[in-house]
C-alpha cells in the first residue's frame, strides 16, 4: 500500500466523522424541546442560549448544515472511488459503490440520528460550537438557495413564508399532553386539567353557561317575604333579579346583602327593599372567549354575568366558579345539589339527559364526541340527524348508537348512548 492509500483513506474516514456530526447535528436541531432549552438557558447554560439563537432561523441553520453534509459525502465517495480505481481497476466503481453506501448509511445516518434522537437535549449542546462554525462558513450560501427553493415552491403553490410550523403553541402543547397521558406519564385528571386549561382560548362563555331554561331567578315584583324565602331555600349565593320578562334583568341579589338587610330590620323580610341591595347587572356576549371572560372577571373582582345573544336577549348566566371547573373539573361544596343526567346502566350502555353539556360527558368518560356545532348532547343528536327525533329512533354516529328515550315538544330529553362494538 503506497503512502497516498493510506492518506486519501485517512480523508475518507475524516469526513464520515464529519458526516456523522452533519447528520446528528441536523437531527438534534430540529429535535431539540425550545422549552427544555430555555429552561437550561434560564439556568446559565450559555451552551442553550447558543441552541437558541441558531434555531431562531432554522431554515438557515438546516441549509447550512445540508450543504456541509452532502459536499463531504460527495467528497468521500470521490477519494475513495479514485482509491479504489487505481486498486481494482473499473471493478474499483462498484466497490466504492458498494462499500460507501454501507458506511454512510452506518455510521453518517442511522447512528448519529439515533443516538441525536435519543438525547437531543444533551446532543445539541455538545454540537453547538460546531453548527455555530458550519452556520458561519455556509450560513449566506444557505440563504441564497433557500431563497431559490421558495420561488420554485411558490410555483407551486406553497408558501414558506407563512409560518414554520404547520401547528400552533396550543396545539403542540395538546399534543404533547396527550402523548404524556397515552405513555403514562399523565393520569386522566391530570390530561383533563391541562386540556381544559388550553380550551379557555377555544369556548366561548355560550359552551358553559347555565341556559336560560335552568337559570334559577327572581321576579322582582313578587312580596319581598316571597323572594327572601326563595333565596335562602336556594343553594346558589346569587340570584338574577328581573320585572316583567326574563329579558329585563334589573339586579343581582347576593344572599349576603340579604342577611345584612335583614338584619337591619330586625329580620322582618317583609320590610326588605328588594331593588336596594340589587347589585347592578353585568351583561357579557354569548361570544365572548373564556379566556376573555376569566379575565374580565379577575379584573372586575366579580363572580356572575348574565349571558345576552347578538340582539340583546337573556340567553343565560356564567360564573367565575364555571370557567374553573372548565380546568379542575366540577367543584362541589356542602350546599350544591349533586348533579344528575348521566347513569350508567349494566349492560354497559349510558342513559343521558339532553341536556347534559358533551364536554362533560366527554370528560366523565373519556369519550371524544365532537362539541363544535352543539353543545348539549340533544343538541348533537339534533345537528347530526337535522331533525328532532321521535322517541324510540335510533341513530349512529361518531362509534356511538343513540336511541331517543324521551321527547317533550320539541326538546329531546333523555337518550340511551352505546359503543357500536358493544
Amino acid at each position: 500500500m503506497t503512502p497516498e492509500f493510506w492518506i486519501t483513506s485517512g480523508a475518507v474516514v475524516a469526513l464520515i466523522v464529519l458526516s456523522f456530526l452533519f447528520s446528528g447535528t441536523e437531527t438534534s436541531m430540529t429535535g431539540v424541546s425550545r422549552a427544555r432549552l430555555h429552561s437550561l438557558a434560564q439556568g446559565g447554560d450559555s451552551r442553550a442560549s447558543l441552541v437558541e439563537r441558531l434555531i431562531e432561523r432554522r431554515d438557515r441553520l438546516v441549509g447550512a448544515l445540508l450543504i456541509g453534509n452532502n459536499l463531504v459525502n460527495i467528497l468521500a465517495s470521490a477519494l475513495a472511488t479514485s482509491v479504489l480505481l487505481k486498486l481494482f481497476g473499473d471493478a474499483g466503481v462498484i466497490y466504492a459503490t458498494i462499500g460507501m453506501t454501507v458506511l454512510l448509511v452506518i455510521f453518517a445516518e442511522i447512528l448519529p440520528k439515533s443516538w441525536a434522537l435519543s438525547r437531543p437535549e444533551g446532543f445539541s449542546l455538545v454540537v453547538s460550537p460546531f453548527a455555530r462554525f458550519v452556520v458561519f462558513v455556509f450560513g449566506g450560501l444557505s440563504t441564497v438557495v433557500n431563497w431559490i427553493v421558495r420561488r420554485m415552491l411558490a410555483l407551486f403553490g406553497v408558501n414558506l413564508l407563512q409560518g414554520d410550523s404547520m401547528l400552533s403553541a396550543h396545539d403542540e402543547l395538546r399534543g404533547t399532553v396527550a402523548v404524556l397521558h397515552r405513555e403514562g406519564a399523565f393520569i386522566k385528571q391530570d390530561r383533563d386539567r391541562l386540556g381544559g386549561l388550553l380550551d379557555l382560548h377555544d369556548l366561548e362563555v355560550s359552551d358553559v353557561m347555565v341556559h336560560r331554561t335552568a337559570m334559577r331567578s327572581l321576579n322582582a315584583d313578587d312580596p319581598p317575604q316571597d323572594i327572601v324565602a326563595e333565596i335562602l331555600l336556594s343553594p346558589h349565593t346569587r340570584m338574577p333579579l328581573w320585572r316583567g320578562s326574563l329579558d329585563n334583568i334589573v339586579g343581582i341579589i347576593h344572599a349576603k346583602d340579604l342577611l345584612r338587610a335583614l338584619h337591619d330590620v330586625d329580620n322582618d323580610p317583609a320590610r326588605v327593599d328588594i331593588m336596594k341591595i340589587a347589585a347592578k347587572p353585568w351583561f357579557v356576549p354569548d361570544t365572548t372567549s373564556l379566556k376573555d371572560q376569566l379575565n374580565a372577571f379577575l379584573r372586575r373582582k366579580a363572580h356572575f354575568a348574565v349571558v345576552v345573544d347578538e340582539y340583546g336577549e337573556v340567553e343565560g348566566l356564567v360564573t367565575l366558579e364555571d370557567i374553573i371547573e372548565e380546568i379542575v373539573g366540577e367543584i362541589a361544596d356542602e350546599h350544591d345539589v349533586e348533579m344528575q343526567g348521566v347513569k350508567q346502566e349494566a349492560d354497559g350502555s349510558v342513559v343521558v339527559d339532553g341536556s347534559v353539556p358533551i364536554r362533560d360527558l366527554n370528560r366523565a368518560l373519556d369519550w371524544n364526541l365532537p362539541d363544535e356545532e352543539a353543545t348539549t348532547v340533544a343538541g348533537l343528536v339534533i345537528h347530526e340527524t337535522q331533525s328532532i327525533p321521535e322517541e324510540k329512533q335510533a341513530f349512529t354516529f361518531h362509534g356511538k348508537r343513540f336511541v331517543v328515550l324521551k321527547r317533550e315538544r320539541n326538546r329531546i330529553t333523555r337518550l340511551r348512548i352505546r359503543a357500536v362494538d358493544a
